[in-house]
């Protein structure tokens, strides 16, 4: 069976759904630019506004410069190794060469007196002179460098010490900043909420309704979207314990409303079916009819066997012959499909009775 609406109401509604988004995409915009200010009512927490910096400012200082010292020492050290390992070398050439020299040339009885081995060897001993003079350099600057590391290291190891205590101060004090933000957006977004349910309950079929969807679409971004994921973690308790709070009241809220609306049922079921009829909209049995489920009691019915004239469930009769042609017509239609013979007031249970 067809749906009852109308074509053009048809089209209506879309077009009043589009409203209801559009609306709630421009509360949504409005609604973000707000939350992603609220962190702007917070002072932007620094380590430094929990340090005492007439103690921590002279350690940076001196921790500052020692690394420049280290800096200039490595670069030094650097440059006096390069120049021992040069004299190393110009010193094991100059001795090879000596030896060379000792044992191709004819010397006399007593070399010691000869002039050409005690020039040589004093040349050579100069040149051990300078390579002990840049070794006694690079080993200088070393020293220097292992002082300054180990000083850095104490400075380093003090400020750190601060700087740690400071830490957890600030963590803490972040802690509270983000469980205050979040109870901001909290106060912002729960009366939307609770305004959304209200609406959603009272005046979702109401005239004004593509508004009102569009609030409840608006206040549920809000919610899932602005609130949720800013939930403080402290270790994951609080979004578990929230999580579990949502679920037992949506829970409860669901199996309340599912006994509210069984019984709805069972009391309607126990009322005669002509006076279940009258309080049947003509839209909703036709919404129901359509897909194959009874108005009376909301049970699928095989409306398609053409025998079936009342709900094996309820007992509401759902076919009856025309008054006018006798063809079978559905008990809800207000014309006869075959001949257009307005149906009668009276219900086919009616006349039964």
């Amino acid at each position: 069976m067809a749906k009852s609406l109308r074509l053009s109401e048809k089209w209506f509604q879309r077009g009043l759904w589009v409203v209801a988004l559009v609306f709630a995409s421009f509360l949504i915009g409005l609604g973000s630019a707000v939350v992603d200010d609220l962190p702007q009512v917070e002072q932007r927490l620094e380590l430094d506004d929990f340090l005492d910096l007439s103690t921590v400012q002279p350690l940076r200082l001196e921790q500052e410069a020692l690394h420049s010292v280290q800096r200039k020492t490595i670069e030094a050290r650097d440059q006096a190794q390069l120049q021992w390992q040069k004299a190393r070398s110009d010193t094991q050439a100059a001795r090879d060469n000596f030896n060379s020299w000792i044992a191709t040339r004819s010397a006399t009885q007593r070399s010691e007196q000869d002039p050409d081995v005690i020039r040589r060897t004093q040349e050579l001993e100069q040149l051990r002179a300078l390579e002990r003079k840049a070794q006694q350099q690079l080993q200088d600057q070393e020293q220097i460098l292992l002082n300054t590391r180990q000083q850095a290291q104490r400075v380093s190891n003090t400020l750190g010490e601060i700087e740690r205590d400071a830490h957890e101060r600030l963590n803490k004090a972040e802690r509270a900043q983000e469980l205050r933000v979040f109870l901001y957006r909290l106060a912002i977004t729960l009366p939307l909420l609770a305004l959304a349910g209200w609406l959603f309950v009272k005046k979702r079929k109401s005239t004004w309704w593509p508004f009102v969807w569009g609030f409840i679409f608006f206040a549920l971004f809000a919610f899932f979207v602005e609130l949720v994921p800013y939930l403080p973690s402290y270790g994951g308790y609080v979004r578990y314990a929230v999580g579990i709070v949502l679920t037992v009241l949506i829970g409860r809220w669901a199996i309340v409303a599912l006994q509210r609306y069984l019984e709805r049922q069972r009391q309607a079921e126990a009322l005669p079916a002509s006076e279940r009829r009258t309080q049947m909209t003509y839209d909703k049995a036709w919404t129901h009819l359509s897909k194959g489920v009874c108005p009376g009691c909301e049970r699928p019915v095989d409306l398609k066997d053409g025998v079936t004239d009342f709900c094996p469930h309820c007992g509401i009769g759902l076919f009856e012959p025309c008054t006018a042609c006798n063809a079978r017509k559905s008990t809800f239609a207000k014309f006869c499909f075959s001949c257009g013979t307005h149906a009668p007031a009276t219900s086919l249970e009616e006349r039964k009775t």
